[in-house]
């Protein structure tokens, strides 16, 4: 084996990652319906791959955007957080079978990347009363779909972070 063919290949799974400036070109190959979801997917456990599968099943293809770090911090999960930087959250992502495309935004809340993208279904976890979020009303307007997917029951990075804080003191 020759020294060029030995290099490993860069994994497929970072063709998943996508900044927004090429959003439109990387969704063109996507099939529908698109799926979108969104959050900081600080430490991803159990129920982040439970529900980034069920959210799939709902459709052709799942967009995952995560919060950038910037964004994450002015969410109030604590000065710390997050605890992985998003290259390393979109690259751990990126790995999940159910995800097919990764991006990021930096707002508050990703509105202006829902308006963007125009997924056909919007997924977010049971915690949220999709009624009244702004997004579902955005949504909406052409003719979208929002659902909540219930939580898996016990898993959460906030819990987990307190619980390795206590053993650790």
């Amino acid at each position: 084996m020759s020294e060029s063919s030995s290099a490993a290949a860069p994994p497929a799974m970072l063709g998943k990652l996508c900044e927004r400036s090429s959003l439109a070109a990387a969704l063109a190959k996507l099939p529908r319906p698109w799926v979108f979801t969104n959050g900081v997917f600080d430490v991803l456990h159990r129920g982040h791959v439970v529900y980034l599968a069920q959210a799939r099943a709902l459709g052709g293809s799942l967009i995952v955007a995560l919060n950038t770090d910037a964004s994450v911090r002015r969410l109030g999960k604590g000065e710390d957080r997050p605890l992985n930087n998003e290259m390393d959250r979109a690259i751990v992502m990126a790995s999940q079978e159910a995800v097919s495309l990764v991006t990021w935004f930096g707002e508050d809340n990703p509105q202006a990347l829902i308006a963007e993208i125009r997924p056909d279904i919007l997924v977010k976890g049971g915690d949220y009363q999709m009624e009244v979020l702004p997004e579902t009303a955005l949504m909406h307007t052409w003719g979208g779909k929002a659902l909540a997917l219930p939580f898996v029951s016990g898993y959460s990075t906030t819990a987990l972070v307190k619980r390795i804080r206590a053993q650790a003191s």
